[in-house]
């Protein structure tokens, strides 16, 4: 069984460093890819970039997915995973700290799984990762391997 990934699609180095420790600190020892903007998110997922070549068959179980990106935000990042037979069906959490009800409605229409507002505290932050980290890589059930297509 492959290692399960996690890509952490942030742009704030502080979130960033924060979503990091929150998940160390429960014991979510998973590899944790980090892309800091929307198109390096986009390059990691289809291979092409600086991720050109890298082994395909490594789908993350889990993107963790800020809306407010620079390059190609969010929203678009969603819009592409889930316009794209290869990565369709992979789990995203958006986890953001826009509470805008556009923002929330655009992510569900687009196909998010779920949507997080970052909470403000860091033992709230950190209970919210134990959480997200419990169902998302233990409980949750992903399709099995090459029938994601």
């Amino acid at each position: 069984m492959k290692e399960k990934t996690i890509l952490l699609v942030e742009d704030d180095p502080d979130d960033e460093a924060l979503t990091l420790r929150a998940l160390r600190k429960n014991n979510i020892a998973n590899q944790v890819i980090v892309a800091r903007d929307g198109a390096e998110a986009l390059d990691y997922l289809f291979a092409s970039g600086a991720y050109a070549g890298r082994d395909t068959s490594v789908v993350p179980q889990v993107v963790l997915l800020d809306l407010k990106l620079p390059k190609v935000d969010g929203l678009e990042v969603l819009r592409r995973l889930r316009a794209d037979e290869r990565t369709r069906l992979i789990p995203v959490v958006i986890l953001t700290s826009s509470k805008e009800d556009q923002d929330i409605i655009n992510g569900y229409s687009l196909g998010a799984n779920s949507y997080i507002c970052k909470p403000v505290e860091f033992e709230q932050f950190r209970e919210a990762a134990r959480q997200l980290g419990l169902y998302w890589l233990v409980l949750n059930m992903p399709p099995p391997e090459g029938k994601r297509s």
